[in-house]
């Protein structure tokens, strides 16, 4: 089992970057492929992109491609989700989830999330 929590949302002028963290719990953390998720206000939860184990493997949501990037450091059991052009309708609540498998498919443990607001 993992917990996670995502920390870096705040509030940013549109054009701008953020960088959100996603640390989690236990000792198996190399094992967990991470996806990050995206919900604004009215609509449905969306896939932002994820990244493998090892961190060798990263998926991309059209939306978000060459604008956002996702690393981890395994050593300090924490994905990162960089975020530069920042656009309006980026404002959401981002979440990161962890599962086992790869392809990912569907997530067993989810974190409480963190807003991203961008201003224009």
């Amino acid at each position: 089992q993992v917990q996670l929590v995502e920390s870096g949302g705040g509030l940013v002028q549109a054009g701008g970057s953020l960088r959100l963290s996603c640390a989690a719990s236990g000792r198996t953390f190399s094992t967990y492929t991470i996806g990050w998720f995206r919900q604004a206000p009215g609509k449905e939860r969306e896939f932002v992109g994820c990244i493998s184990r090892g961190g060798s493997t990263t998926v991309y949501a059209d939306s978000v491609k060459a604008r956002f990037t996702i690393s981890r450091d395994n050593a300090k059991n924490t994905v990162y989700l960089q975020m530069n052009s920042l656009k309006p309708e980026d404002t959401a609540v981002y979440y990161c989830a962890a599962t086992q498998r790869w392809p990912p498919g569907q997530y067993a443990y989810w974190g409480q999330g963190t807003q991203v607001t961008v201003s224009s």
